[in-house]
């Protein structure tokens, strides 16, 4: 029975709840962090995939998958609110009844618009470091990004829902695991299920739209392809998140919840 990590769940809603009361600057810039730590996972798993995808090697996409890794650990243990975590953490401790939903609305909103903000600022930091500027070192991550700016919307939908139905467990399994070596396996296992499976995830697309933008890329890559492929990705993570993950574990875990509220 999973009412522990559940337990964990509802606790962690509310202090990002206390956050966004004492402060909601705080609350802003810890999203505005995530989708900078999300940032540096991009930029590793490109550069490493980069060095596969100029031999055409068929491990381009595994050992990117790998390295992304380090943006699912930056963010659990360096902080940082994201999204789409939150889809399911708000949702769960509103059918709780210990949030009300107009301030997970809320928080939902004011996290997304930290994530657009700090995947901004991280692109704009990776092009002063001309880190990107050799076509042989970009030439992945364009091709990747002109993929996802041109893939069929119902495609991308359920591309999101199934991404953030799995990156959701990879924050909720660990809860129920003793060990941080044990978590940090679990954790890049299911970063690497989502990532070499082709799934959506928006605060990795911003990231990934935002560098790409900022570099010398062609007119296939443009913002109009970004909003093609974000408001579906988008609603696709929340429905993953709130009703995949939300609604299914508070349902099928119920009785005993209510069991152990009445102890």
């Amino acid at each position: 029975m999973e009412s522990q990590p559940l337990r964990e769940v509802e606790k962690l809603a509310l202090k990002k709840l206390k956050i966004y009361q004492d402060s909601v600057i705080r609350y802003l810039l810890r999203s505005i962090l995530a989708s900078m730590f999300i940032g540096f996972g991009v930029i590793v798993a490109f550069k490493t995939g980069g060095y596969f995808y100029h031999i055409h090697s068929p491990v381009t996409y595994p050992m990117a998958a790998f390295t992304f890794g380090a943006a699912i650990i930056l963010i659990a243990y360096g902080g940082g609110d994201l999204f789409t975590g939150n889809t399911f953490y708000f949702t769960y401790a509103a059918l709780r009844k210990k949030m009300i939903w107009w301030d997970v609305i809320k928080l939902w909103t004011l996290s997304y618009l930290g994530n657009i903000l700090g995947a901004m600022t991280f692109a704009f930091l990776i092009f002063t470091t001309g880190l990107f500027s050799d076509l042989e070192v970009n030439a992945f991550l364009l091709n990747v990004v002109e993929k996802k700016m041109h893939a069929p919307t119902s495609e991308l939908f359920f591309r999101g829902i199934l991404c953030n139905w799995l990156v959701c467990l990879a924050f909720f399994i660990p809860m129920s695991i003793k060990g941080d070596g044990a978590k940090l396996f679990v954790m890049i296992l299911f970063v690497f299920c989502f990532f070499i499976s082709g799934y959506e995830h928006s605060i990795a697309n911003m990231c990934t739209f935002a560098i790409a933008l900022v570099l010398n890329h062609p007119g296939t890559i443009s913002f109009e392809g970004v909003v093609h492929n974000l408001i579906p990705v988008t609603i696709g993570n929340l429905i993953g998140g709130s009703l995949l993950m939300g609604f299914m574990y508070y349902y099928v875990n119920k009785p005993f919840l209510h069991m152990e509220d009445s102890e």
